[in-house]
């Protein structure tokens, strides 16, 4: 790497001086960098010569902007075997949290500091924790994508690291019954409102745990009505496609409950035949849309409760948790941790604690207590 002050006469005669930074870039090309002060020539000189020797630079005539790196990203999705929902989501996180920021800074521009005003852009717009959270997951693919591909010499993104935020932000939300969960009085009332594959599907979501698109992508040959099971194998995203379940986890066979195993028969013989043998079909053999199965569950809890008090299938989910965690006193199974997450489909048991371990039942609590202490006073 070198600088040198460089004169020349421009066609029209004019004499202009400049310093010159010249050196070969990692992929053997000459650059060459004029700067009107000898000062920012050694500053970029000194800052370029480093990066070069770590393999981190690449010249700004040789980047592209954030804006035409995640086109390219995007564009590249199918070979990454990402389902098409993933990718509408990711573009949205483009479109919306990052082309109108920082689409126009070119890849060699962007610094650690830079993705840290970028955020504070986004907090300032009024973008949420969670939000900004993806978009920077987004904008690191994005990064990650053009440095394999040599658009730039690093990502910053992964080096800028976290910023650190308050543990109370980040613990996941505790489910609670009779708010974020129906109570079996609930799913009592709102059961007796349902008829046909209506009553059907939703006693599979309550008492099978099954998320919307396991439900969708459920086929007679993965239901065993003599045995009483259910084995989930696939699922069917809000455009139709089938796929694998979520995770390795959500491959897994379940116990029904001999009425949701009757209500499941009765469903059978009152269906017609549909080509992809699908469990909850509509009039035309095709996939019930999710948005079908909302309106269907809201309507239920409008005519028994009065009003629409939980918004979204994964509320029975979360019932099906609940269920399988309660007292059997109190209807429920009284499931060890272990057993709760293997049903519900989680990929760790880390993620089923945090979410349900407060409704276990408590070993602590003052009846128990004192149950134990007057055993232990009488042995």
């Amino acid at each position: 790497m070198s600088i040198r002050n460089r004169t020349w006469t421009t066609p029209s005669g004019e004499t202009k001086s400049a310093w010159e930074v010249s050196y070969r870039a990692a992929n053997g090309n000459r650059v060459r960098k004029l700067f009107d002060r000898k000062k920012d020539a050694d500053d970029y000189h000194a800052k370029a010569r480093i990066a070069v020797q770590n393999g981190t630079h690449t010249p700004d005539s040789q980047s592209i902007t954030v804006a035409e790196a995640a086109s390219q990203w995007l564009s590249r999705s199918d070979e990454r075997g990402l389902e098409r929902s993933s990718v509408v989501s990711y573009g949205e996180r483009v479109r919306l949290h990052i082309v109108p920021f920082i689409g126009g800074t070119k890849l060699s521009q962007l610094t650690a500091p830079a993705i840290v005003r970028w955020q504070d852009q986004l907090r300032a717009a009024g973008r949420s924790p969670a939000t900004i959270r993806k978009a920077r997951m987004a904008l690191g693919a994005t990064l990650k994508f053009a440095q394999l591909r040599g658009f730039v010499g690093q990502n910053v993104v992964a080096s800028a690291g976290r910023e650190e935020q308050s543990k109370r932000v980040e613990a996941p939300a505790k489910v609670k019954i009779g708010v974020d969960v129906p109570t079996v009085g609930e799913v009592r009332q709102i059961l007796a409102q349902l008829s046909g594959q209506g009553r059907a599907w939703f006693l599979v979501a309550c008492f099978g745990g099954l998320r919307a698109s396991e439900l969708r992508g459920l086929t007679w040959a993965n239901l065993d009505l003599h045995a009483g099971t259910i084995h989930v194998a696939q699922r069917m995203d809000r455009y139709g496609t089938i796929g694998q379940p979520k995770s390795l986890a959500g491959d897994r066979t379940l116990p029904l409950p001999p009425f949701v195993v009757q209500a499941l028969r009765e469903h059978k013989l009152a269906s017609p035949a549909n080509d992809l043998g699908l469990v909850f079909a509509n009039g035309r053999g095709h996939a019930l849309h999710r948005v079908t199965m909302d309106a269907e569950f809201q309507a239920a809890q409008a005519a028994a409760l009065g009003a629409v008090k939980y918004t979204g299938l994964h509320t029975l989910r979360h019932f099906f948790a609940s269920w399988c965690i309660n007292r059997k006193v109190d209807g429920g199974l009284e499931l060890p941790l272990k057993v709760v997450q293997v049903r519900i489909g989680h990929s760790s048991i880390e993620m089923t604690a945090n979410v349900y371990s407060h409704l276990f039942p408590r070993s602590d609590d003052a009846s128990e207590m004192a149950a134990a202490g007057a055993a232990f006073l009488a042995g």
